[in-house]
């Protein structure tokens, strides 16, 4: 008789869910192979979380069922999910900032020697299990003193030291650095080869291909695509996820104009070297540079939230008062920060109110809201913006990352703006989202905006630019013009710019005959 193959590390079988009537999850059926990596990939709200959280047993399917090799999971049960060697990493880490990290690694099982903890033990244990992830981390830091992608491997380390066979990883790479990004690939390829089976999602397309075997896609709350990584294009997943061809990601730019809207003179960022810049109308200048170049500190000082040591900014030839952003919105400049979910919106009020937040006093007469006035205006924005909702009550925090995007950006749009400040933004915004938000951003400087982007995705920088000005160390490194975006080196270029290879290139001693 052929030998029967080993069962699958987790099988779900015809799972399907849905919430208050609306299907979530349609009939989905995968398998999860004991050392492979399969990233499962899908537009915000495509059901992604759902059949994760269905597979660790926080959620009961409506139909369907999940096996953990030859034992099924009770449903509705994380206990006997983690029993079985299932545990997932959420995307909002579940440890504990005032603990250390040996406590985190052991709490709920905690060493001891008689009826005293046995601090040295887990500490030595602790070390033994971070080794094979490649941390060097003190096993008496404090959790909460440690960065996001840290705390995140320790995390993992955790589930695996409690013999997690199954690790589901949801968007692991959203809120970390770049260079913490290769940690976790070096972590994801360790308990691979220790035959752990890995799910992660991500917008990204680039982790997909650094660190899936196999690439699962859903649409809509379906299975439309379940491959080899190496079977299908980028563009193919991309086209999986939206349902239609790609057309071209990023629209065309406008020609920018003559006047000059925003002027920035020797402006001193935090004792950094001055910074100088101008954007004219319809212009869009991208700021690239490495995590911690100071893009974002470039930005909040332009718009007041940093105060400048020296220098000045000019709207329209308006001095801006530093240190104030009521004096920058009075001149018709706004910021889109970076973090929408801490900055940009409050996520437990609605719609209607976030939206009305920057622009009360346009929306009020001796201290009472004009209703009919703030709706109309509000929602003739948003319908500009094409914001899926449900209606203007919505709270901002049950939308998809683009759609919260587009609140944080559309409730400034109420009233004029001449030049707009953009940190990040389609940070945790999936693809067929980030085409909006480009189209937008493209929009708006075709309205005659002025708009300064700082990003981390190179595409963005080279195809939605004007002009990029490279930062590093605080300071501007190197400008390139749009045609020079365009040239085949241009990424290691920027590269070597941001990294400081080509100012240390430039400082090495010329030989005599060369």
């Amino acid at each position: 008789m052929t030998a029967q193959p080993p069962p699958a590390a987790l099988r779900c079988t015809d799972i399907s869910k849905a919430f208050a009537g609306i299907p979530v999850l349609k009939g989905i059926s995968l398998a999860l192979e004991p050392g492979t990596v399969t990233a499962l990939a899908g537009e915000n709200g495509a059901g992604k979380s759902t059949l994760m959280k269905i597979s660790s047993g926080q959620y009961v399917p409506d139909e369907g069922t999940v096996h953990v090799g030859e034992h099924p999971l009770p449903a509705g049960n994380p206990q006997a999910a983690n029993r079985l060697g299932v545990a997932i990493v959420p995307q909002e880490l579940a440890s504990i900032p005032e603990l250390m990290v040996y406590e985190n690694l052991f709490v709920g099982r905690e060493l001891r020697r008689g009826p005293f903890l046995n601090r040295r033990a887990m500490t030595d244990e602790a070390r033994r299990l971070l080794a094979p992830f490649g941390v060097d981390i003190d096993p008496e830091a404090r959790m909460g003193a440690l960065p996001v992608g840290v705390r995140q491997i320790i995390e993992i380390a955790k589930a695996a030291s409690r013999g997690a066979r199954v690790l589901l990883l949801d968007e692991p790479t959203s809120a970390i650095a770049e260079h913490e990004v290769a940690q976790l690939e070096h972590v994801v390829r360790t308990l691979k080869d220790q035959g752990v089976a890995l799910l992660f999602t991500t917008h990204k397309m680039e982790e997909i291909r650094a660190m899936a075997d196999r690439v699962v896609v859903l649409r809509d709350g379906a299975l439309v695509q379940d491959c080899p990584i190496d079977a299908i294009t980028d563009d193919g997943i991309v086209e999986a996820m939206i349902g239609r061809e790609l057309e071209d990601l990023f629209p065309e730019l406008p020609a920018p104009g003559n006047d000059v809207l925003l002027e920035v003179r020797d402006l001193v960022v935090d004792g950094r070297p001055p910074i100088s810049l101008e954007v004219r109308e319809g212009e869009i200048v991208g700021l690239a540079g490495l995590v911690g170049a100071g893009r974002t500190e470039l930005l909040e000082t332009i718009y007041g939230l940093r105060r400048s040591h020296a220098g000045s900014v000019h709207v329209s030839g308006r001095k801006i008062r530093p240190g104030e952003p009521a004096s920058a919105i009075a001149a018709e400049m706004v910021l889109v920060p970076e973090d929408r979910k801490g900055a940009g919106a409050v996520m437990g009020m609605s719609i209607l109110d976030n939206a009305t937040l920057p622009r009360a006093g346009a929306f009020s007469l001796s201290g009472w809201l004009l209703n009919g006035r703030r709706t109309a205006s509000i929602s003739a924005v948003m319908d500009s913006l094409s914001l899926k909702r449900r209606s203007l009550d919505q709270q901002v925090e049950t939308l998809s990352g683009g759609n919260q995007q587009k609140v944080v950006l559309g409730r400034w749009l109420t009233g004029p703006v001449k030049v707009l400040l953009l940190d990040e933004p389609t940070r945790g915004v999936d693809v067929g989202a980030r085409n909006e938000i480009y189209r937008i951003i493209v929009g708006l400087a075709a309205q005659g905006m002025a708009v300064v982007m700082a990003s981390s995705d190179m595409p963005e920088i080279l195809s939605l630019s004007h002009r990029a000005l490279v930062m590093r160390e605080g300071a501007v490194a190197a400008s390139f013009t749009q045609e020079q975006l365009a040239a085949p080196d241009i990424q290691d270029r920027i590269f070597r710019h941001a990294s400081g290879q080509e100012a240390a290139a430039n400082k090495e001693p010329r030989n005599a005959h060369s």
